[in-house]
C-alpha cells in the first residue's frame, strides 16, 4: 500500500516538472479612447416601451386564459370525467377523479391567475 502511494506522489512530482505553472502578467492601463469605444459599442439594454407593454399584454392574457382553464376544467364533469384520455387509462383516471387532486390542479390555475394579475398590477416601464 505504501508503494502505490509513493508511485502516485512521484508521478505527481514528475508531472509538475514536465508542465511548470504559467504565470500571467497583468495588463497595464488602457487608453481612454479604447474605453470610450467599448462603452459606445455596448447595445441598449432596455427594449422599447411599446414592446415592453405588448409583451406584458400577451403575458397577462396568456396567464388569465390558462389560469381560468386550469382552475375550471377539473370541475367540469363532461370534460374531466368523460375524457377519452382518461377512459383509456383507468389507473390515471382513478387518481385524477379524486377531489384533492382536482383541488390541487385548480390551485395551480389560481396561482397562474395570481401571476397574471400581479404582473399587471406591478408593471413599470424601463426607460433609458
Amino acid at each position: 500500500m505504501l508503494r502505490s502511494y509513493g508511485a502516485v506522489c512521484s508521478a505527481t512530482v514528475k508531472a509538475m516538472d514536465v508542465y511548470p505553472p504559467i504565470m500571467i502578467e497583468p495588463q497595464g492601463p488602457q487608453d481612454e479612447e479604447q474605453d470610450n469605444l467599448v462603452v459606445q459599442q455596448q447595445p441598449n439594454a432596455n427594449a422599447p416601451v411599446w414592446l415592453q407593454r405588448l409583451s406584458l399584454g400577451v403575458l397577462v392574457v396568456f396567464c388569465l386564459y390558462l389560469g381560468t382553464l386550469i382552475a375550471v376544467l377539473p370541475w367540469w364533469k363532461d370534460m374531466w370525467d368523460r375524457n377519452s384520455l382518461l377512459l383509456q387509462h383507468p389507473d390515471l383516471r382513478a387518481v385524477l377523479i379524486k377531489g384533492p387532486v382536482r383541488g390541487l390542479i385548480s390551485g395551480l390555475g389560481v396561482l397562474d391567475l395570481w401571476i397574471g394579475l400581479s404582473e399587471l398590477i406591478h408593471y413599470s416601464d424601463y426607460r433609458d
